[in-house]
């Protein structure tokens, strides 16, 4: 299963090349965090390296930053972009 994940990033990737650098992070999202994690938070800036990831809830918030090191390494290596630091903020409604 991890060989064949390994294999759709690195498709991803090449097929990302062409886009703008807010639309690769945000299509690498759901891959390097999952579904279920991608479906509570967004990408929503991207600049000088820093991600930013609007997110549902608190609860998800936490989940999030404790994968930060882990979230961070796989956005840069599926986007092909340096991801140098991402920042978490709790979504407003």
């Amino acid at each position: 299963m991890e060989a064949m994940r390994d294999l759709l990033r690195g498709s991803l990737k090449r097929t990302l090349g062409g886009i703008r650098q807010q639309d690769r992070l945000a299509a690498a999202w759901t891959v390097a965090c999952g579904r279920a994690m991608a479906e509570h938070g967004a990408v929503v800036d991207y600049t000088e390296g820093v991600l930013r990831v609007e997110v549902a809830d608190a609860v998800w918030m936490r989940q999030m930053i404790s994968l930060d090191g882990v979230l961070q390494r796989e956005m840069a290596r599926i986007s092909g972009l340096p991801v140098a630091a991402i920042h978490f903020e709790l979504k407003k409604n």
